[in-house]
């Protein structure tokens, strides 16, 4: 196996110059969802529509060669839709598992809080371990497997908020926003850009799965544990949050600190790698407080809470 800790292959600094053709003006999405993807993470994009959540997903999946399915979620959706069924095959008298789109490398979940919670709940096994049970057998996934899912955050009708339990399960929240008047001038042009379907494979799946051992390689000094640690405590004690960062939050914000590191090059990491990431990890983790939400009402309250909490915390020298 290649060494790959001390600096990031020049495949993956093309990686993210094409997915950045393609979306104009966000290299922050961009490259956290590079550090998802490498630290075995799952994503949510939540935004407004049209400001291109779908558009990051399949642009990342048609950079590397690998399998990729796309299920538009609905109300009539059901848990077999997504995770395959068993039928009975006339010709062999036997029962065959028939496997559903999450037999893949890469999963798009598109709008996945319209469908119900029944089905959302398909999703949590393959997202933490990652298998899929039906009729009492289990089934791997392929390595490597990643689930983007988008959400739209100001259409309320008909939709199935996502519970705790499945936000947990989720590495990421990002939110990618709108362009500023240089990038939308480009892409209104629309020529003058990367589409989708002109974006070429740079990276193999083999190439993600050898990317992935190599960033849990990445050194995290134990000064650097303990920052984070108490980042988590203050969550679990503010008097604005119901509920605080999980155990499996304070995991995920290790991994995709490692992630980063790797990813700007360096096999070490530092304070302002966890005082970035700490947001898009663990904004959607802590549930508010009813009265502070309501009397605020910011879709992005949690992330403001944890930027607040990092002020409080002291940083390692």
């Amino acid at each position: 196996m290649r060494d790959i800790v001390a600096a990031p292959p020049v495949a993956l600094a093309e990686l993210q110059a094409s997915l950045r053709e393609v979306l104009r003006g966000k290299p922050e999405a961009v490259s956290l969802s590079l550090v998802c993807l490498l630290a075995r993470g799952h994503l949510l994009i939540e935004d407004v529509p049209g400001v291109g959540k779908t558009t990051l997903a399949q642009a990342l999946a048609g950079s590397v060669a690998c399998t990729f399915h796309r299920l538009q979620f609905t109300s009539d959706m059901l848990p077999s839709d997504v995770l395959g069924v068993t039928v009975y095959n006339a010709h062999t008298e036997e029962f065959e598992f028939k496997p559903g789109p999450i037999f893949t490398n890469l999963l798009l979940a598109d709008e996945i809080n319209r469908t119900t919670p029944k089905t959302q709940s398909a999703l949590l096994e393959a997202m933490n371990e990652p298998q899929v049970t039906v009729d009492g057998r289990s089934y791997p996934l392929p390595k490597p497997f990643m689930v983007i899912a988008t959400q739209n955050p100001v259409e309320h009708h008909g939709t199935y908020p996502l519970p705790e339990s499945q936000l947990d399960r989720f590495l990421m929240r990002i939110r990618i926003g709108y362009p500023d008047l240089a990038s939308e001038r480009q892409i209104v042009r629309g020529p003058d850009h990367l589409a989708v379907g002109q974006i070429r494979p740079v990276l193999s799946a083999q190439d993600i799965v050898e990317f992935q051992t190599g960033v849990h390689r990445v050194r995290v000094d134990a000064s650097l544990v303990d920052y984070m640690l108490a980042i988590v405590e203050k969550t679990r004690g503010h008097e604005g949050l119901a509920l605080g960062v999980s155990p499996r939050g304070s995991q995920a914000l290790f991994r995709a600190a490692q992630a980063l590191a790797w990813v700007e090059g360096r096999d070490y990491v530092i304070p302002e790698d966890i005082k970035r990431l700490a947001a898009p990890v663990f904004g959607h983790r802590v549930v508010i407080n009813t009265r502070v939400a309501l009397a605020q009402r910011r879709p992005d309250l949690g992330d403001r809470i944890i930027e607040e909490i990092l002020e409080r915390v002291d940083v390692p020298l």
